[in-house]
């Protein structure tokens, strides 16, 4: 195989889709590869939580987004006490209900919009690779064809071809066998916009699609048949009545079919010029709503990688941190929404007791409420710092204002890393402007601010000083600038702004602060 610069995509779910536009938008050559000849009307997930409706922003999508759905601040918990999100920093102090048909066809259009192309009708039959390029294979119309790429990304689901192809286990468990799926008219729909509840031997979801249709998920310990029985309406009625008190007034049914729940986690994220995202990584309960957004965050910190790599911007270390800040995120989600599925399902009248007198103190302590409220809502999550960092290095970075108006996350929509100086030095300017132009954006913050801070292009920040020396200050920045985006240009005059192959610096900012993208501001 030859040498390339494009990207081949597998999976045109959340994740590729994002992942597409972000490459298309940069300018990479991008195409994905979908199994599936039509785009159904179907789903699975339905919450779109505060981190990435920030990092849809950044994007110019999250308004769109917003108009298709129902926005939560509050989610009820067993025990009928309510987790607060109103109290999250940012612009969006809740968790958007709608379907995943709705987020997959904002983001479809978008990658489209930005020149990526979608193959529908193509099933991946085989991959190989080698140190100059990746060759996938593909049957569609009943012909083989191929497609050649620098970089590969399987976002192909939970049954991951791309996975299977590259040898990775995917080690884990099936939590849930059985699970009923159904797509249903209610005459009585909750009140809730998410409704959710468990009592021990059963398991009952129902979320709204937005246009008289619901969604039914139930689970019976009871009556665990295999996935290719046939679900009954009576029995998911049943579970119905038996979780929530009434069946809602069932009524006409255009979709029906069973399913599992595992949690499993590929051990590893990248393979050469392989790269694992979403349900192809790792998947988990659905309980909490993470399992999409976690997707989408995944190719968020991927992207920006790739677009360095291809441009010859990036440091030797900076693909590989991709699995590093990625896989132990995936961890703790599988984790966690493990421990809300089985406090769902605890058995005994004594034990589901004691759990919501403990979610109920939780919820009405602000500390751990908030604390919580950030976990699921991806706010929250950062990546390691090395020993010594500055304490905001590896955290989300917030939508500051900006001296002259305007939003950090809008400077970071050209998919720049953005330098925001605690005051308008136009040495730090011209030294930004001049040995990395088209790699930072040098910004005055719009307050009172000690902090110097270097904010990645996915939205977190990659280092952060309080110099207040002018001269020490600017050394430190042109250290962390080398170590973050590369060589600086020769001459003044940008050599990495064109495609290529990177150029390997070592540099290796001792343990990795990186993250994902914003939003728009």
């Amino acid at each position: 195989m030859t040498g390339t610069d494009n990207v081949v995509i597998v999976g045109a779910g959340p994740a590729g889709l994002l992942l597409a536009g972000d490459l298309a938008a940069a300018g990479v050559d991008c195409t994905v590869l979908e199994r599936r000849a039509d785009v159904p009307n179907l789903t699975r997930a339905f919450a779109v939580h505060a981190r990435t409706l920030e990092t849809l922003h950044i994007r110019g999508v999250a308004d769109e987004l917003l108009e298709t759905g129902r926005r939560v601040g509050s989610v009820r918990v067993p025990g009928g006490s309510r987790l607060d999100l109103s109290a999250l920093p940012g612009r969006y102090p809740f968790v958007l209900i709608t379907p995943q048909f709705e987020t997959e066809r904002v983001l479809e259009r978008r990658a489209l919009a930005a020149g990526a192309r979608i193959i529908r009708g193509a099933e991946v039959v085989g991959l190989r690779q080698d140190g100059d390029a990746a060759e996938v294979r593909y049957r569609k119309d009943g012909r083989e064809e191929s497609a050649e790429a620098a970089y590969v990304v399987g976002t192909d689901g939970g049954r991951s071809t791309v996975r299977e192809a590259v040898g990775l286990p995917f080690p884990g468990q099936s939590v849930l066998r059985s699970v009923m799926l159904a797509d249903v008219r209610l005459a009585d729909p909750p009140e809730e916009a998410l409704t959710v509840g468990g009592s021990g031997d059963a398991l009952a979801f129902v979320a709204p699609f937005g246009d008289g249709w619901y969604r039914v998920i139930g689970w019976n310990r009871e009556h665990q048949a295999p996935d290719s029985e046939p679900v009954d309406v009576g029995e998911l009625r049943m579970i119905l009545r038996r979780v929530l008190g009434s069946d809602l007034g069932m009524g006409e049914v255009r979709w029906m079919s069973r399913f599992r729940s595992d949690e499993r986690q590929a051990p590893r994220y990248r393979v050469g010029r392989v790269f694992l995202a979403g349900d192809a990584a790792h998947v988990h309960s659905p309980v909490g709503g993470m399992g999409m957004n976690t997707g989408l965050q995944d190719a968020a910190n991927l992207g920006w990688k790739l677009v360095a790599q291809l441009r010859g911007d990036a440091p030797s270390w900076l693909l590989d941190s991709y699995h590093e800040e990625r896989f132990p995120v995936g961890r703790a989600v599988l984790l966690g929404s493990g421990a809300l599925l089985r406090g769902l399902l605890l058995e005994g009248r004594a034990a589901r007791l004691g759990r919501d007198l403990l979610l109920g103190a939780a919820t009405r302590t602000p500390p751990v409420a908030r604390r919580l409220a950030g976990r699921v809502s991806g706010i929250d999550i950062s990546y390691h710092a090395p020993r010594g960092a500055h304490r905001l290095t590896g955290r989300r970075a917030p939508d500051v204002r900006l001296a002259g108006g305007g939003h950090l996350y809008e400077a970071l929509r050209d998919g720049r890393f953005v330098l925001v100086v605690a005051t308008n030095d136009p040495a730090v300017t011209y030294l930004a402007d001049r040995h990395w132009p088209g790699r930072v954006h040098c910004v005055p913050a719009g307050g009172p601010t000690r902090s110097t801070v270097l904010v990645r292009p996915d939205g977190y920040i990659a280092w952060a000083t309080d110099e207040a020396v002018p001269e020490h200050r600017a050394a430190e920045i042109r250290e962390a600038l080398e170590r973050w985006c590369g060589p600086p240009a020769e001459h003044g005059r940008d050599q990495g702004g064109g495609r290529g192959r990177a150029r390997g610096r070592g540099g290796r900012p001792g343990a990795h602060a990186h993250t994902h993208r914003a939003e728009r501001g």
